[in-house]
Parts: structure tokens; C-alpha cells; sequence
């Protein structure tokens, strides 16, 4: 009886360790090379990026990429799409309710970051 089980657990650790094995591989496709953003982004630049499908927007003199994030946001996304491509800093600050974002919110925020916004 006890060799069956040292056996059937053998079998079974070598099984998973084997699954791990086939389990991690490299990208079929490997990442496309990124696109270069330009440090400082001016209105122009922040105005090709208005939609859904491309979303950028300034808040506080930097420009974030919030594409991404849009299905995440926890109100719908509508309230955000009005700002893309624009500068949005009175909008994030207030909510346009008159309420701040919280803390957390702020920092998710930075991993959104892209680049500094040139104004005019």
C-alpha cells in the first residue's frame, strides 16, 4: 500500500512540475516596438488623441495616456471621454461635483504618465 502512494505521489509532482515546464513559454509575437512619445506634448499634439480608442488627456501640466483605463473607471465612462484630448485639470481636481479625487486615485494617475503638457 505504501508504494502505491510513494508511486501515485512521484507520478504527480512529476506531472505538475512537467505542466509548469509547458506552461511558461515565450510570446508567439514578441511586443512591437513603442511608440515614441515627445517629452513635452502641446495642444495640437493632445488633440489628435479624442477618442474612446486613443485617449489622452492634461491634468496639472502632464499628460496621461488613460486609454487603458477607461473600462476600469469606476463611473461610466462617458465622464472621461468628454476630456480626451484636452486639458482636464479642473475636471479631475473637482470631479465636477466639487469633490477630489482620492489619494489612491492620484497615484494611480502617475502609471498613466506620458509627458509633460506644452500648452500652447
Amino acid at each position: 500500500m505504501r508504494r502505491i502512494f510513494y508511486v501515485s505521489t512521484l507520478i504527480f509532482v512529476l506531472a505538475v512540475a512537467l505542466l509548469g515546464l509547458l506552461a511558461y513559454s515565450e510570446p508567439a509575437n514578441p511586443p512591437a516596438q513603442a511608440v515614441a512619445v515627445p517629452t513635452q506634448i502641446s495642444t495640437q499634439e493632445l488633440a489628435r488623441h479624442a477618442e474612446e480608442s486613443d485617449c489622452w488627456m492634461a491634468i496639472n501640466g502632464e499628460v496621461y495616456d488613460v486609454t487603458e483605463y477607461l473600462p476600469d473607471h469606476p463611473s461610466r465612462p462617458a465622464i472621461i471621454l468628454a476630456w480626451c484630448g484636452r486639458e482636464a485639470s479642473e475636471a479631475y481636481r473637482t470631479k465636477g461635483k466639487g469633490k477630489a479625487h482620492s489619494a489612491a486615485a492620484n497615484q494611480l494617475l502617475t502609471s498613466y504618465r506620458i509627458g509633460s503638457y506644452a500648452g500652447d
